[in-house]
């Protein structure tokens, strides 16, 4: 699984359940998360629903597979986060997510 996949599991965790919610959550473009979408249902991750009378609309949802793995990603991710900033004080973690943000404002007002 993908960081990103990860991140969009976490979504349909969450309850967002729809490919338009989905979108506006992430924002993501549609083709970027219709391919996302894909592989996790191939991975068995979550599952899709037709719904509505035409059953065009789809509903999203997390498999027990997708749970595990869940788990699993958040449990090697905190690891993974407590190795690295084992000898960083709160202050200075503190400073970097302050710096990371303005960092990404930045990126954002760049008008390209």
């Amino acid at each position: 699984m993908t960081i990103s996949e990860w991140q969009l599991l976490a979504k349909v965790i969450s309850g967002i359940q729809t490919q338009d919610q989905l979108a506006a959550a992430s924002s993501l473009d549609i083709s970027t998360l219709s391919r996302q979408l894909k592989s996790l249902v191939a991975k068995d991750m979550i599952s899709k629903t037709a719904v509505g009378k035409d059953k065009r609309q789809l509903i999203y949802q997390v498999t027990d597979k997708g749970l595990r793995s869940n788990q699993q990603a958040d449990q090697l991710y905190q690891e993974l986060t407590a190795n690295v900033f084992n000898h960083w004080t709160d202050e200075e973690q503190q400073l970097l997510k302050i710096l990371l943000n303005r960092l990404e404002q930045s990126i954002n007002r760049i008008k390209i």
